[in-house]
C-alpha cells in the first residue's frame, strides 16, 4: 500500500515538474510573440514616422514687432493679421488692420465653406498659401493657433508672440 501510495505521489511529482515546465515554455514563448509583434518592418516604419512628423507639435515663424509694425500700416487682402482673441477682450483694443477670428472658433471655421466663413465672419477665407499671422493678448493662443492652422492645411503661419500686450505697450495704448 505505501509503495502504491509512494508510486502515485512520484507520477504526480513528475506531472506536475511537466506542468510547471510547460506553463513556464508557454509564458516564454508568449514573450516572444509579444516582443515579435512589436516589430514593425522597415517601410511601415517610415510611413508612421512621417506621419507622426506631420502631427507633431509645430511651432510657427516668430515675427517681431519691428516685423509687424510695416505689414499695419500698408495692409494688404493677400495677407492677414488674426486677432485670436474672444470678442470681448478686442474691445479693450487690437492692432491696425487685423480681424478677429477667435481661437474657441479656429479650427471649425477654417472648415466652412468660402461663402458661409466671408458670412459669418465679415472678410475672406484664408486660402493654404496666404500668408496668416495670428497673435493674442499675450501670445499662448497664437501659437496654438498656428498649430491649428498647420493641422488643416495651412503653410504660410507667422506668429507673433509679442501679441497684444507688446504692441500696446510700444504704441503707448493703455490695456484694461
Amino acid at each position: 500500500m505505501l509503495r502504491l501510495t509512494l508510486a502515485r505521489s512520484a507520477t504526480l511529482a513528475q506531472a506536475a515538474v511537466h506542468t510547471r515546465a510547460s506553463i513556464v515554455s508557454t509564458r516564454v514563448a508568449l514573450q516572444q510573440v509579444r516582443y515579435e509583434s512589436s516589430k514593425v518592418p522597415d517601410d511601415k516604419k517610415k510611413v508612421l514616422e512621417a506621419k507622426n512628423n506631420l502631427q507633431r507639435d509645430w511651432d510657427a515663424k516668430v515675427i517681431t514687432y519691428e516685423e509687424l509694425k510695416p505689414k499695419t500700416l500698408q495692409p494688404s487682402p493677400d495677407k492677414y493679421l488674426i486677432d485670436v482673441r474672444e470678442p470681448d477682450e478686442v474691445l479693450q483694443g487690437s492692432i491696425p488692420s487685423a480681424v478677429n477670428l477667435p481661437l474657441s472658433v479656429l479650427s471649425s471655421a477654417l472648415h466652412l465653406r468660402s461663402s458661409e466663413f466671408k458670412e459669418k465672419f465679415g472678410f475672406e477665407k484664408p486660402r493654404f498659401d496666404q500668408e496668416l499671422t495670428f497673435y493674442c493678448r499675450s501670445g499662448m493662443r497664437s501659437t496654438t493657433a498656428s498649430d491649428v492652422a498647420k493641422r488643416n492645411g495651412y503653410t504660410n503661419i507667422l506668429n507673433y508672440k509679442g501679441s497684444w500686450l507688446e504692441w500696446s505697450e510700444r504704441e503707448g495704448k493703455k490695456t484694461a
